[in-house]
């Protein structure tokens, strides 16, 4: 089992930044695929970022350049710095692992909020 919980949500303003961490626990050693998603109102939950154990990384097109996803093995942390936040940006953010037997873990999300 692996338990993530996400933190840093909250209200920010256009061209802001803010970062969002997810505490990993559990057997996380089983983990393949670091990811965030996130939710808008209305819509379809969508891949944000995503980070292999082997530091690859991909971006959806509407965050590169603007969004950073790392992982900070000493504090088993997969943080996501935002930077240049649009009002599109506004949603629920989740973190996801996928375990190399394909295995999804989810968190319960925190809300992310930027005012134009």
């Amino acid at each position: 089992q692996v338990q993530l919980v996400e933190s840093g949500g909250g209200l920010v303003q256009a061209g802001g930044s803010l970062r969002v961490s997810c505490a990993t626990s559990g057997t996380i050693s089983q983990i393949n695929i670091w990811g965030w998603y996130r939710q808008a109102p209305g819509k379809q939950r969508e891949l944000v970022a995503t980070m292999t154990t082997g530091g690859s990384t991909d971006y959806a097109d509407p965050v590169k350049g603007r969004f950073t996803i790392s992982r900070d093995n000493a504090k088993n942390t997969v943080d996501l710095q935002m930077n240049s936040l649009k009002p599109e940006d506004t949603a629920v953010y989740y973190c996801k692992a996928t375990t190399w037997y394909g295995t999804d873990y989810w968190g319960q999300g925190t809300q992310v909020t930027v005012s134009s």
